[in-house]
């Protein structure tokens, strides 16, 4: 899949040194993350690994240049909520504002409808109030692509010496039935999103 000369791709696990490079800021840099420590390669290659055995892991580049990465991942591991995801995106912090969340968005969101996932959950720190290491950006961007606030947890996170808070917003892709089919793996619909939207 390509939009404005961005293409997106399927991760993979030979990826990860330039993909942590991408998450080191995050961590070191701001509140964006609640994880203190920066991971080695090997579990941050884990981490990929993990993911693909049942969802999405997608990786934004352009001109063999890696811009970001987005995926999604279990909610919660109980059986009723199969249905559900919690998704992540980074964006490397020197070509953000350029559209490649939105792109990495749109890709990530195909995919698990094609899954038969419904539910899009972002797990998201805010701040009481806007400080160098955290803003509403991400609240704002993701308003943008139609989720909903729908919880907010206060100073519940501590990192650089200060309390954040957490909120989750909630974006519905697909009708919510009775005799729901139950979701695909991804591995189940790789064929159908290569032919579909040329996501390899």
């Amino acid at each position: 899949m390509e939009e404005r000369g961005v293409k997106i791709r399927t991760a993979k696990i030979e990826d990860a040194e330039k993909l942590l490079e991408i998450y080191v800021p995050y961590v070191e840099r701001t509140a964006i993350t609640f994880e203190y420590d920066v991971p080695s390669v090997e579990e941050f290659a884990g981490r990929i690994r993990h993911v693909l055995k049942r969802y999405p892991y997608l990786v934004a580049e352009q001109n063999g240049e890696v811009l970001g990465y987005a995926y999604a991942e279990c909610f919660k591991d109980r059986a009723a909520y199969d249905w559900a995801v919690e998704t992540s995106i980074y964006v490397d912090q020197g070509k953000k504002h350029k559209g490649t969340g939105g792109s990495l968005h749109r890709a990530l969101e195909q995919i698990l409808k094609e899954q038969g996932i419904l539910n899009m959950n972002a797990c998201i720190a805010y701040p009481q109030e806007e400080d160098e290491y955290l803003t509403k950006n991400s609240v704002e961007f993701h308003e943008h692509l139609g989720y909903r606030l729908v919880g907010e947890f206060r100073q519940c996170g501590y990192k650089f010496g200060r309390w954040y808070n957490m909120v989750w917003m909630e974006k519905h892709i697909g009708e919510h039935r009775q005799g729901q089919a139950a979701p695909k793996s991804f591995e189940e619909v790789r064929e159908i999103i290569k032919e579909k939207y040329q996501i390899v």
